[in-house]
């Protein structure tokens, strides 16, 4: 029906969480149903469409077709996004207070288990372990399902019963003024059933504290921030619902010799004054071990050599990150008198022609000199 951009109708912005569709979905609904806009057409078909915006958005995988495709994705009859089937706007209104006061106008529903939360663990690694990958053992503190009631909350050889007050729905009706309305209920808390005989280990919540050790495959070229998802290691839920997941989050710690730039590694390697100006050949680090590398002779400090494939592999493609070496000219310490001699002969004798030995010494000199020219003039 609507061609209108569903967070557009909803008034959402396209990150909203289930709960923000949901409540913006709650206030436009009660604002345009047609049981209180009796007559008014407009407002009829611009509940159809925010209607139609909910049941899109509040679906995991229509929400991901549409964000994909936009409504071509619903074009082809896979999705009955206008229709209210057989139930009418009644049926529609009732779900709408069901949803505010814990359940629909024409009878109670029984609450869904509770889903275990989800957890995270950080875990330090060196550069060496996130560069190659390793598996790991980790210990997460967390609720894990109860083994003598089997997470039924039930002692043993018991079972949990539906609920009189109720009578299993976890919801009981109220009248408050015109409305019929649903509470939940005092009896069973909302359970729908109620355990007569707890489990004396997890005193009938069905989970009890636990630290699990967990073994862990770190990828190769992982970095921090990446995430590790253990689909059902999080906390288990109650009275049996099924646990959450466990998301592992990589920390890279710094490291002595090398940064990390995404796939690329830099490090700065200190030479002597004598091999930057006649050239020569060094050792410099990788993560594999040493390597040889060609300094030209007139290297000046601050010079960047790449030596390519020897960074880090992409955890996400098989592409391979460089390593950026970076040569910085040890000045020479601890002379002895003869040493600091001849490097005093060598200057006086480059002296004589700094132009041609120090064209940079002379470039930024000649220049400040003209600087101040300029400010006497």
């Amino acid at each position: 029906m609507s061609k209108r951009d569903y967070y557009e109708v909803l008034e959402v912005s396209k990150d909203a969480s289930e709960r923000d569709i949901k409540k913006a979905y709650k206030r436009l609904a009660m604002k345009l149903h047609p049981d209180r806009n009796a007559g008014d057409k407009d407002k009829e078909e611009q509940f159809k469409e925010v209607k139609e915006a909910y049941e899109i958005l509040n679906d995991d995988q229509k929400r991901a077709a549409f964000d994909q495709y936009g409504h071509a994705a619903f074009e082809q009859g896979g999705h009955g996004g206008g229709g209210h089937g057989g139930g009418g706007f009644g049926q529609d209104f009732g779900d709408i207070f069901g949803d505010i006061f814990g359940g629909g106008r024409g009878g109670g529903r029984q609450q869904r288990q509770q889903r275990g939360s989800d957890l995270r663990y950080n875990l330090d690694l060196s550069l060496e372990d996130a560069v190659r990958g390793k598996t790991l053992e980790i210990k997460v503190p967390t609720y894990v399902s109860c083994e003598p009631c089997d997470g039924s909350g039930a002692k043993k050889g018991t079972s949990a019963k539906s609920c009189t007050t109720c009578h299993g729905h976890g919801q009981v009706q109220m009248r408050q003024g015109l409305f019929a309305v649903q509470q939940t209920c005092p009896t069973c808390s909302g359970k729908g059933k109620v355990i007569a005989s707890p489990c004396t280990s997890c005193r009938g919540q069905g989970r009890v504290e636990k630290t699990k050790t967990l073994s862990v495959k770190i990828p190769p070229g992982v970095d921090t921030g990446d995430r590790i998802r253990l689909s059902g290691e999080g906390e288990a839920g109650e009275h049996g619902a099924p646990a959450g997941d466990l998301y592992v989050q990589a920390n890279v710690r710094d490291h002595k010799i090398f940064v990390r730039d995404e796939n690329n590694l830099y490090c700065e390697v200190p030479i002597s004054f004598t091999t930057a100006a006649l050239g020569g050949e060094i050792e410099v680090p990788t993560l594999e071990g040493k390597v040889k590398l060609k300094i030209p002779k007139e290297t000046q400090t601050g010079k960047m050599f790449r030596l390519r494939g020897k960074g880090v592999k992409s955890v996400r493609s098989h592409s391979i990150g460089d390593l950026m070496c970076k040569v910085v000219l040890e000045t020479p310490v601890n002379l002895s008198g003869d040493q600091a001699d001849l490097l005093r002969q060598l200057d006086e004798k480059m002296g004589k022609s700094t132009i041609k030995h120090s064209p940079k010494e002379t470039g930024f000199f000649d220049g400040v000199k003209k600087f101040f020219d300029d400010l006497k003039s």
